[in-house]
C-alpha cells in the first residue's frame, strides 16, 4: 500500500517597512509597425521584456486594436494588464502595467498633425501616488521642415504639461526622432519659461547623430542588415529614444529619479556604428543581443522610478517626523516560537511633511502642502499587504490627533512568508 506523507509548515512571518524603497523599472520601446504580419517577432520581444522585466512598459507604433492582446497573450506574462487603446490616424501608443502594482485610470489622446500623443495616467497601489506617462512618437526623418513639424507636436504637449500644477509628477517617454540637442522641439522641451518642462535624467545633452561620444545612449538602428520586417539599417548612431522627467520627479520627495539607473538597454557602449549583436555584448549576452536586433529596429530605454514615501520635515522646536517603526516580535507566529500576534507602532507629528498632497480622487495632482504648516493629526490609515501588493488587512483606517499609537495584529489563517505594512496619514 502506498504511504503518503503530509508536511504541515508552521506560521513564521516576516514583516518589510514600507519606509524602505517601492521601486518601479518604466520601460518605453519602439515595437516597429506591430504586428508586421510579414515576420512573427513574438518570441524575440518576450525574451527582451523578460530580462528586462519592466513594471511599466510605454509602446510605439502599435498598428492596430487587435494586436494590443495579441501582444498581451504572446509576449507578455500574466501579471500583466493593458490600458485602454485609442486608434488614432497613424501608429498608435500604448500602455502596459503589472496589474498588482499599478492601477490604470485613464488614456486621453493629445492630437497633432500625424501622430496621437498619449497621457496615460496609472496609479500605484500601495503609496496611492498617481503619475502621468506622456508617450510620444514625433515626425521622423531630418531636414528643418521635419524638425519644425517635430516642434509642432512638442508645442500641443507643452499646451498640457503647462496647465499641469506645479510639482507634478510625470515622465515624457518615446521616440522622439531627434538628431541633436539643438533642434527647436527639444529646446522646447527643456524650456523653464513655465511649470511643464521636462528634463533629460541623465544630463548628456549633445549633437547626437553619429558621434561616438553617445555611443553607449543611442538607441538607433540595432541592424546593419536589412530585414522582412522593413526597419531601419546603418547600425547603432541616433539617440532617438528618451525618457523625460518632470521638475517634480527631479525633486525628492513623492515619485523620484533613481539615479544611476537610465539605460539604453542592451547598449555596451561598444556598438557604435554596428549592429547590437555584433560580437560580445557584454550589457545583456549573445541571446538577448539576437533579440533585440530581430525583434525591432529601436533599443528600448529603461529607467527606475522610487514610489518610496517622504516622511519628514527639519524644526528644532516641533515633532516633525511621521514614524513607522520594525514591528515586535519579528519574525513572529509559531514557526518562531510565539503566537501569531505582532504589535506595530507609529507615531503621528505636529507638523506636516513638505511633501505634494496626493487626492482621494484616482488621478487627480494636488498642490503642495505648505512646509512646517500645523497638523493636529488627521486620517490615518495602516494597512497589510503581501508581497504581490494585494491588501491583507486594514488595521487603522479614522481620524487620529498627534501622538505616538501601538497597534496589535494577528496573522493567524495567514500563510508564511514575507508581508508588508504601510502608514498614510493626511490627506491620502
Amino acid at each position: 500500500m502506498k504511504r503518503l506523507t503530509l508536511v504541515f509548515h508552521l506560521l513564521l512571518l516576516t514583516f518589510i517597512n514600507t519606509t524602505a524603497q517601492n521601486q518601479v523599472t518604466v520601460m518605453t520601446y519602439n515595437l516597429l509597425n506591430y504586428p508586421d504580419l510579414n515576420v512573427s517577432r513574438d518570441d524575440d520581444f518576450k525574451k527582451v521584456i523578460d530580462a528586462a522585466n519592466p513594471d511599466l512598459l510605454v509602446a510605439q507604433e502599435m498598428k492596430y486594436d487587435w494586436a494590443v492582446n495579441t501582444f498581451l497573450r504572446n509576449v507578455l506574462n500574466d501579471a500583466y494588464a493593458a490600458g485602454d487603446f485609442i486608434d488614432g490616424a497613424d501608429t498608435d501608443n500604448m500602455l502596459y502595467y503589472k496589474k498588482d502594482l499599478f492601477t490604470f485610470v485613464s488614456n486621453i489622446p493629445i492630437h497633432t498633425a500625424l501622430r496621437d500623443i498619449n497621457q496615460f495616467t496609472v496609479v500605484h497601489k500601495i503609496t496611492q501616488d498617481t503619475l502621468l506617462i506622456y508617450s510620444v512618437h514625433l515626425k521622423a526623418s531630418s531636414g528643418s521642415a521635419n524638425e519644425q513639424k517635430r516642434l509642432a507636436e512638442v508645442n500641443q504637449l507643452r499646451n498640457v504639461t503647462d496647465a499641469l500644477p506645479e510639482d507634478s509628477r510625470y515622465i515624457v517617454a518615446g521616440d522622439f526622432n531627434f538628431y541633436s540637442y539643438e533642434e527647436p522641439a527639444f529646446q522646447r522641451l527643456l524650456d523653464q519659461s513655465a511649470n511643464g518642462y521636462t528634463l533629460d535624467p541623465i544630463n548628456r545633452i549633445g549633437v547626437w547623430h553619429n558621434n561616438s561620444s553617445y555611443a553607449d545612449i543611442h538607441t538607433q538602428s540595432t541592424r546593419t542588415d536589412s530585414r522582412p520586417d522593413g526597419g531601419s539599417t546603418g547600425g547603432l548612431d541616433d539617440r532617438f529614444d528618451f525618457i523625460l522627467i518632470s521638475e517634480g520627479i527631479k525633486q525628492a520627495g513623492g515619485i523620484d529619479y533613481v539615479d544611476g539607473s537610465y539605460k539604453s538597454y542592451g547598449n555596451d557602449g561598444n556598438h557604435f556604428n554596428k549592429s547590437i549583436n555584433d560580437g560580445n555584448n557584454s550589457a545583456v549576452g549573445q541571446e538577448i543581443a539576437d533579440a533585440l536586433h530581430d525583434a525591432s529596429d529601436h533599443l528600448p530605454v529603461i529607467a527606475v522610478l522610487d514610489f518610496g514615501p517622504a516622511v519628514s520635515v527639519s524644526d528644532e522646536n516641533l515633532i516633525a517626523t511621521y514614524e513607522l517603526k520594525q514591528n515586535y516580535p519579528n519574525p513572529f507566529g509559531k514557526g518562531s516560537g510565539g503566537n501569531s500576534i505582532t504589535t506595530i507602532e507609529y507615531s503621528i507629528p505636529n507638523v506636516v511633511a513638505n511633501k505634494a498632497d496626493q487626492s482621494t480622487q484616482t488621478g487627480e495632482i494636488a498642490s503642495p502642502r505648505q512646509v512646517g504648516a500645523r497638523n493636529d493629526g488627521g486620517f490615518v490609515q495602516l494597512k497589510i499587504y503581501d508581497v504581490l501588493g494585494r491588501e491583507v488587512a486594514t488595521l487603522e483606517n479614522e481620524n487620529k490627533r498627534s501622538g505616538v499609537y501601538q497597534v496589535a495584529f494577528d496573522a493567524a489563517g495567514l500563510p508564511s512568508g514575507i508581508y508588508i505594512y504601510t502608514l498614510r496619514s493626511g490627506n491620502v
